[in-house]
């Protein structure tokens, strides 16, 4: 009969690293969110793509997985996911919230000129000179003309052409300021 020794116990101190304990669940939800961020990224264009900080081996998978369709696409996604793993993904979110934020103003200022657009026609002078307050340099007989045309085709049933003119002009204006 052999002698079995004692095990040796662990010395627990303050020098020793104290060990984290993940869940399977957490470790599942961490790897389908970086899988969500490598969707995103696939579906950037190609500019906004550039203004984010991306090494060649992601780049590669990422152009890889928008040429790819169903299946394949999908455990291209899950490459991209894996290759997120074992990077920083910090400057790479940064990037992308960036880009985000900037559309989602963007969007904001589109609907903003629709509002406006709409009220110049509706409400008529009192809303026009408030307008022409707040931006002094537009060009003021344009715009009544163009403001006057689209409540004449609003009456009679035309097409609104004269109503997409002026949100054009305000887009143009508002967005150069």
């Amino acid at each position: 009969m052999k002698k079995r020794g004692k095990k040796p116990e662990l010395d627990w101190t303050d020098e020793q690293e104290e060990i984290i304990w993940v869940s399977k669940s957490e470790i599942k939800r961490d790897a389908e969110d970086l899988k969500k961020l490598g969707s995103k990224l696939v579906e950037l264009t190609p500019a906004n793509l550039a203004k984010v900080p991306l090494d060649e081996t992601l780049l590669d998978a990422i152009n890889l997985a928008r040429r790819s369709v169903k299946e394949a696409k999908r455990r291209q996604l899950q490459f991209i996911g894996k290759l997120l793993r074992s990077m920083d993904i910090d400057p790479i979110q940064e990037a992308l919230d960036k880009i985000e934020n900037k559309h989602n103003q963007q969007q904001a200022m589109l609907h903003k000129i629709e509002h406006l657009r709409d009220d110049l026609v509706e409400k008529g002078d009192d809303e026009l000179a408030q307008f022409f307050d707040q931006h002094p340099d537009a060009d003021r007989q344009h715009l009544r003309n163009l403001i006057r045309s689209a409540q004449k085709e609003k009456e009679q049933n035309k097409p609104p052409k004269a109503y997409r003119e002026i949100y054009q002009y305000l887009k143009e204006l508002m967005l150069e300021n």
